[in-house]
């Protein structure tokens, strides 16, 4: 007939925090969460934390590892990613070399965003510079690089040209 499962108040806080690792990396401030959203208790929530840590069944730095590779594959640029990291708990100077460590090249990084979203063609006046532009900043990315890239894009001025 096979076990019965247990609900989250017979799991201890360690049980259930590996089981939700198992599932996915997550930082210590998330793991927390989760498990006091779960009615634990926070003392042994707490120690649960130390042991998994101790243990290194949970790392923030491996979580922000995770989260960096994930976000920069996403298309979003270094100022969401570390509003991103700050969220869970990781510092914003830590957040910063975790980015670095990834040494992401970001100009090719805002190209491959702007080719998904708007394919290959160029824009056809300011407006739609400005919009594609608007676009790369609201994921993040340095108005420096999205500047550069969205100017060396230019738009197609010889349509009107053609009449």
């Amino acid at each position: 007939m096979g076990r019965r499962p247990r609900n989250d108040q017979q799991v201890g806080a360690y049980e259930k925090a590996i089981s939700l690792l198992a599932r996915r990396e997550h930082s210590a401030r998330e793991l927390k969460s989760k498990l006091e959203l779960r009615g634990l208790d926070a003392g042994e929530t707490d120690q649960a934390l130390r042991q998994l840590q101790s243990k290194d069944f949970q790392s923030d730095d491996r979580f922000g590892e995770m989260l960096v590779r994930s976000r920069l594959e996403g298309g979003y640029g270094a100022r969401w990613i570390i509003a991103e990291l700050r969220q869970h708990g990781i510092a914003e100077g830590r957040a910063r070399e975790l980015i670095e460590a990834a040494d992401p090249d970001w100009p090719e990084l805002v190209r491959r965003q702007l080719r998904r979203r708007y394919g290959a063609g160029k824009p056809v006046d300011f407006a739609e510079r400005n919009k594609r532009a608007a676009f790369l900043l609201r994921r993040g990315y340095d108005t420096a690089t999205v500047t550069m890239i969205t100017r060396a894009e230019g738009f197609d001025d010889t349509a009107d040209d053609s009449e």
